[in-house]
């Protein structure tokens, strides 16, 4: 890759990164990990071609044109937020992909009858989603509980947020959260 096509691939993944939060590679790296997914079926949910969702997670493209496409992405964001915290299980997650796959955009989670212990429980697990998803586009894991380490004297609170946010799992957060709202 010449020095003007690394340039061109930096510009798209920081664009990518003020639309959607981060990198799109990241992105779907963490839904194929989370939901036990490979590139062409993640590509077959999204109702991308498979050439697409590389160009995009390659920084070779940086949008998704199509607004139903970037709704599937979000609900298959939250629905790995419920998959990483115990809130679904992994047969269940595979019945809404496929809802999520045939859905034309809209929330397609909402409408699955998923009950959850607090009505306000899948906005919290979306924001602490949001908060690990930018500390882990920033540093991984290994570097955010070093630097939780060189906090944890002087700034333990801050330290304990990092751990909790940057390294920790999605249910530990989501306490983590509730127990600090007043």
């Amino acid at each position: 890759m010449d020095a003007t096509q690394q340039e061109a691939t930096a510009r798209a993944r920081d664009l990518q990164r003020s639309w959607y939060g981060e990198p799109l590679g990241a992105l779907f790296r963490r839904l194929i990990d989370d939901l036990g997914l490979n590139q062409a079926r993640l590509a077959a949910v999204l109702g991308l071609s498979a050439p697409m969702l590389s160009q995009l997670m390659s920084g070779q493209r940086a949008k998704i044109g199509n607004p139903a496409v970037v709704q599937r992405v979000q609900a298959l964001q939250e629905l790995s937020g419920l998959v990483a915290d115990g809130s679904v299980s992994a047969g269940e997650a595979t019945d809404r992909m496929e809802e999520i796959k045939k859905s034309q955009g809209g929330s397609v989670l909402s409408t699955t009858g998923h009950s959850t212990s607090s009505s306000s429980a899948p906005t919290v697990r979306r924001v602490v989603r949001e908060i690990q998803s930018l500390l882990r586009s920033v540093s991984g894991a290994g570097d955010i509980i070093e630097a939780a380490n060189t906090l944890a004297a002087t700034h333990p609170e801050l330290a304990e947020f990092l751990r909790v946010y940057g390294a920790g799992r999605t249910a530990e957060a989501v306490s983590h959260y509730e127990g600090h709202q007043s």
